[in-house]
């Protein structure tokens, strides 16, 4: 399908302001636009509708938390979110020569094993703290890995985070889709590991548990690794202060046994769902909470005051 001209003015335009927005950060270096995003944030974010889709979250996982509780927490999480914003365009301070000055790695022998092995290995992780740092341990420890993207609009834009991603160590990137899943199963079967997020809702996806209510849940990453007796390992970014990181990798998550291939996948799925509840446990104003995780009739204008079978406390 062809593209119009106004169409392809717009992508322009786009672009521009992409480069301008990531210039003004990257003039201010890592540490100053860290903090000048969380600044931002902190101010902008609760005026904005994701901000009630956030409230509604919280109150689900953490319904014993009151309404002070909530508002601390809220505000803690667009700081997370700020410095995030501000941290991106600065990301090359955290390719491989300069790593270490700023985030360390944990459990890297679990997967680093894997690879002497020639086992490849399904990575699955959630949006987490600033989660690009992810892939710049992944380059940092130059693993043989293949890392899925959410594909932009823009090819423009598209194209300017390639090649971000890609300053900072990133060596193999597959978009998200038909085709990039056929990708994943290709690398798979030639003997190279995977990477994708497991935290965020996929329509066709399947129900699984996820802070006591159903949450449909893409089962790829756990499909990939049971068909291809890859192991689950889990991997998540931790903010420690300021613009500082830990990554740590996780034990593999067990695939069920079941004989059933349908309850097989279900019990595996939920496995993954439990291990991303914990890292949200763990530092609740590190996760992404302005997703819409279930179905959209809790986020209608009176939704969200319903109580949990889950009893989370912040």
């Amino acid at each position: 399908m062809s593209v119009g001209f106004f169409h392809k003015l717009g992508w322009r335009a786009e672009a521009l302001a992409w480069d301008a927005f990531h210039g003004s950060f990257q003039a201010m270096g890592l540490e100053r636009a860290s903090a000048f995003g969380s600044a931002a944030l902190r101010r902008i974010g609760p005026l904005t509708p994701v901000h009630n889709v956030a409230r509604i979250n919280m109150q689900r996982c953490f319904p014993d938390a009151n309404k002070l509780e909530i508002d601390r927490l809220l505000d803690r999480m667009w700081d997370n979110f700020g410095r995030l914003v501000g941290e991106n365009p600065n990301m090359r301070h955290y390719a491989p020569p300069t790593f270490d000055q700023h985030a360390e790695i944990v459990n890297e022998n679990i997967v680093l094993d894997l690879e002497k092995q020639d086992q490849p290995y399904v990575l699955i992780s959630g949006h987490f703290a600033n989660w690009e740092v992810m892939g710049a341990a992944i380059a940092k420890l130059d693993l043989n890995c293949n890392i899925t993207y959410r594909h932009a609009n823009n090819p423009l834009i598209d194209q300017r985070i390639l090649d971000s991603r890609h300053d900072y160590g990133i060596k193999l990137l597959t978009a998200k889709g038909g085709v990039g899943a056929k990708q994943l199963l290709a690398n798979l079967r030639e003997g190279v590991s995977v990477a994708l997020m497991n935290d965020q809702k996929m329509n066709d996806g399947i129900a699984a548990p996820f802070f006591g209510y159903d949450a449909m849940t893409a089962p790829g990453p756990a499909k990939m690794a049971m068909r291809f007796g890859a192991p689950i390992v889990p991997i998540a970014v931790r903010r420690l202060v300021g613009t500082r990181f830990r990554v740590t990798f996780y034990d593999p998550i067990e695939p069920s046994t079941q004989a059933d291939k349908t309850a097989a996948l279900v019990e595996t799925v939920t496995r993954i769902n439990k291990w991303v509840e914990q890292r949200v446990l763990d530092a609740p104003e590190q996760w992404f909470w302005v997703h819409r995780r279930w179905d959209k009739a809790i986020y209608r204008k009176d939704a969200g005051s319903s109580s949990s079978t889950s009893a989370g406390s912040i």
